[in-house]
């Protein structure tokens, strides 16, 4: 695909979010895409289209609506593949989001093959839906569950992390990017740690896919899981990697129709991956828009819109930094993506998040579903700001300027 020059002015007229104000006639500041991200008109278009044009169920009609949807699912499941650059389109599986393709994995996976004694490998900056999947799995094999100590900065400790991943280990889940800190984590070495010992590896992409290249393959990932509503997509929809003999000899979570082979009285017997763990029917056209949206992010280039963000993180960090009172949390730029979580000195997070949205900007405040990060920060709480390709320096000025105002409105100036 031919991919465009990158110009953000041009990117934000694609989203006509942007394109509206707010009461009162305040300007929208959007930097909570690390929940969501805002969806372009092409991708609500597309959905728009299938519902009015042609939509029906999948894989089951032969008339000419059932026929186009089958053959566009099978589209984005290629698309999906080329993506991040797996084998084949046969080791892509649907599901709701990230968090039903990590359980699909626990209970699919880690329900059959582990067993008292063995070794699960996670980390305290992992989201809770890479984190407590693993804690219900252990308790129901009794698996045992270990931890990779973090940096003072909050960074994997990768020298003390081979001590933890031994012959015992059967399983490391880690995040491609924390969606608190932003730390980019070294997945490569970490699969190659894993593969080391015989153990297998499943990484909760859902922050990093929208912002930087993947490659399954080449990391040496056995699992990889992403939602769409964060890759400028539709909510409803996420994918699992699984690498196609692991799924071959997982069990399927979800039974009912199109996961079947065959059904009898007295058994039944499962399709092939990826059918196997997609039953029922699929979520139709959010698939397909997921399908449009990595079109979209193809058409501007991952490489472009990382420089960007790279570019824009950096001024944030400099411009906040400036503030009185302000702690980032985490690493410098160089070692991150586009997330900024701070605290500032007598101001609640949930104070600040709320005067920030009176100027427009929003934000997420809370412990981002990391308590076991913020208990090791010794915070109950952080503001973050999470950028994409659509923000631009004057979001972070917008930014600065409502910390200021509500310092101001806090008397803290």
């Amino acid at each position: 695909m031919t991919q465009r020059a990158f110009d953000v002015n041009a990117i934000r007229s694609d989203f006509p979010i942007f394109s509206r104000l707010l009461p009162k006639g305040v300007p929208l500041t959007y930097l909570d895409s690390g929940a969501s991200s805002q969806k372009p008109q092409c991708v609500i278009d597309k959905e728009r289209d299938v519902n009015e044009q042609y939509y029906a169920n999948a894989y089951r009609g032969v008339h000419q609506f059932g026929a186009r949807i089958s053959e566009e699912l099978d589209e984005v499941r290629d698309k999906v593949r080329a993506f991040i650059a797996a084998e084949s389109a046969d080791e892509i599986v649907f599901t709701s989001g990230t968090t039903m393709s990590i359980n699909l994995v626990a209970q699919g996976w880690g329900r059959k093959y582990l067993s008292p004694g063995d070794v699960i490998v996670i980390n305290e900056m992992e989201h809770h839906a890479n984190f407590v999947p693993w804690q219900f799995i252990a308790e129901q094999t009794g698996a045992q569950i270990e931890f990779i100590p973090l940096t003072d900065d909050g960074r994997l400790d990768i020298e003390k992390a081979a001590d933890v991943i031994t012959k015992r280990t059967k399983l490391v889940a880690v995040c491609g990017m924390s969606n608190v800190t932003g730390v980019i984590n070294p997945i490569e070495t970490i699969c190659s740690l894993a593969r080391d010992v015989g153990a297998l590896v499943l990484v909760d992409a859902a922050q990093s896919v929208p912002h930087a290249l993947v490659n399954v393959v080449a990391d040496g990932i056995d699992f990889l899981a992403f939602s769409g509503h964060k890759l400028f997509g539709p909510s409803g929809i996420g994918v699992l990697y699984g690498r196609r003999e692991l799924l071959d000899a997982m069990d399927p979570v979800f039974c009912g129709g199109h996961m079947i082979n065959t059904v009898s009285k007295s058994q039944s017997t499962w399709a092939d991956p990826p059918a196997k763990f997609e039953a029922g029917t699929p979520a139709i056209t959010q698939t397909i828009g997921l399908g449009t949206a990595i079109d979209y992010v193809n058409s501007i280039g991952l490489t472009a819109i990382h420089d960007h963000e790279q570019q824009l993180l950096r001024y944030a960090h400099e411009q906040l930094e400036k503030i009185p009172g302000m702690r980032i949390h985490g690493p410098g730029p160089v070692q991150k993506g586009p997330i900024v979580s701070f605290t500032i000195d007598q101001v609640a997070a949930e104070d600040l998040a709320q005067l920030l949205s009176r100027k427009g900007v929003f934000v997420r405040h809370g412990h981002h579903c990391t308590m076991p990060l913020h208990d090791w920060l010794g915070i109950p709480a952080t503001t973050r700001a999470s950028f994409a390709m659509y923000n631009t320096t004057v979001d972070v000025d917008a930014l600065v300027s409502g910390i200021h105002f509500a310092r101001e409105r806090l008397r803290l100036t």
